[in-house]
């Protein structure tokens, strides 16, 4: 194919390829599959983040690379792998995440979503579709082991999208950097688009990575041994900078399914040592305090959207004695304050040295 293609964020990787037509009408297809499509009509989308991580725009006639993925956003949209033949599909991300769509938030339903035509796969010298998964990365099974220096994980939380989660780290990562410390940043879960992590890496954050790192457009739908596994990978990966914290965000709302999947699993929260939680608004912000308590989880501070207003924060404050930090206060190197003073759990984590071979811990 000699047109030129825009390639997707999430195909970076993808170098070489040929483009397999004929199984547009035969092969269903799953969360990583890289293909081609032909831009038909523009809706919510108007632009894709391309390889380079420049933002560009599309228009009808275009061509894609992009893949196949899940989508669960509340404020946007949700959508899925087809589990059928199509004539016609729908972009979910801006990142390269196309699949049907299922449902659109209210404000996008005049726009519509931006529809595609399928032109084909891409194969390999083989003639298998590829896949982006783990595309030059090796899979490693979930363990639980850390770093070998023993780092703190910091597990930031939020009631919902946009609730302040990714601020919340960003400035979290900030407060540290002052206090002396090295921060690695990880974001589990979500849908692939580069906006977060470079967030929080111009916070200071001395490394960042997401689940796409790995070529996983997204995470939603995905069985918790699969994400366990994908966080045994990163947590392999800051190895190599021996952060002295680590910041991990998993996307969306505690409902959400993977989030809720996730606080709710015992191998998961083993490595976990701190909670902080963001909301957007004062009753979320104790509806939310409450469901991990009751979960025998309680974050040593609540931040967010919430607390822009002063009058939000006195009415949490009059009904919790958890601290209510602004973004003032977590960017600040007192923050380290907040974080010794408080962990959800005391059991000794197992270490993870550079080379992967685990280190028993003291009895």
């Amino acid at each position: 194919m000699t047109t030129k293609i825009k390639k997707a964020i999430i195909c970076q990787n993808i170098t070489q390829y040929t483009l397999r037509e004929d199984l547009t009408t035969s092969y269903l297809p799953k969360s990583g599959d890289v293909a081609i499509f032909e831009v038909l009509e523009l809706g919510k989308h108007t632009r894709m983040q391309c390889s380079t991580g420049k933002n560009r725009h599309i228009y009808p006639g275009d061509y894609l690379m992009a893949v196949f993925g899940n989508r669960y956003a509340t404020n946007q949209l949700e959508g899925y792998v087809p589990d059928a033949i199509y004539t016609t599909y729908e972009m979910l991300g801006q990142g390269g995440v196309m699949g049907k769509l299922a449902s659109l938030h209210h404000r996008f339903e005049l726009k519509g979503p931006t529809t595609l035509r399928l032109v084909g796969y891409a194969a390999d010298k083989q003639g298998k579709v590829i896949n982006t998964h783990y595309y030059k990365t090796e899979k490693t099974p979930f363990t639980g082991l850390l770093p070998i220096n023993q780092p703190q994980i910091i597990l930031s939380l939020g009631g919902s999208m946009d609730s302040g989660k990714t601020t919340t780290a960003g400035f979290l990562c900030r407060g540290l950097n002052k206090a002396g410390k090295k921060t690695a940043y990880i974001k589990l879960t979500g849908t692939v688009y580069s906006k977060d992590k470079d967030f929080v890496f111009d916070c200071g954050a001395d490394m960042v990575i997401d689940f796409s790192n790995f070529g996983f457009p997204s995470t939603y739908m995905y069985s918790e041994k699969d994400i366990l596994d994908l966080y045994q990978v990163a947590l392999a990966k800051v190895a190599n900078i021996l952060p002295d914290y680590i910041v991990i965000e998993i996307a969306d709302g505690l409902l959400q399914r993977e989030t809720n999947m996730l606080i709710r699993s015992a191998p998961f929260m083993q490595t976990v040592d701190h909670i902080i939680y963001s909301d957007g608004n004062s009753t979320g912000a104790l509806c939310g305090l409450q469901l991990l308590q009751n979960l025998h989880l309680t974050p040593f501070a609540l931040c967010g959207r919430f607390t822009a207003a002063p009058l939000l924060i006195q009415e949490v404050k009059a009904c919790t004695n958890i601290p209510i930090l602004t973004l003032e206060d977590i960017s600040n190197a007192t923050i380290l304050n907040y974080i010794e003073k408080s962990t959800i759990k005391a059991s000794t984590k197992a270490k993870l040295p550079l080379n992967g071979q685990a280190i028993p811990h003291a009895v």
